[in-house]
């Protein structure tokens, strides 16, 4: 199943859940007192994002990686409210 090709949008949209879910670590790693291990999840969270969209530029094709990444930290940080 790794091998089928995906729509782009749908692709990026998973791109979204990885940046929510390396958000979610990180605002649990916030709640206590700063030890190594409570940031952990957090640092392996923000690097299987940051793997992942290095991957989808790669495989889309798209030229600016770091385009791909701003849009998709505003996407998922700054959502636009659904339209009526």
């Amino acid at each position: 199943m790794a091998d089928e090709q995906v729509d782009e949008p749908t692709a990026r949209q998973r791109l979204v859940e990885l940046k929510l879910a390396s958000e979610a670590a990180r605002v649990e790693a916030l709640q206590g007192p700063y030890s190594a291990e409570r940031w952990r999840h957090w640092q392996e969270a923000a690097a299987v994002f940051g793997d992942a969209v290095t991957e989808h530029a790669k495989q889309y094709g798209l030229e600016n990686r770091f385009k791909l990444e701003k849009d998709v930290v505003t996407k998922a940080l700054h959502p636009s409210p659904p339209e009526d």
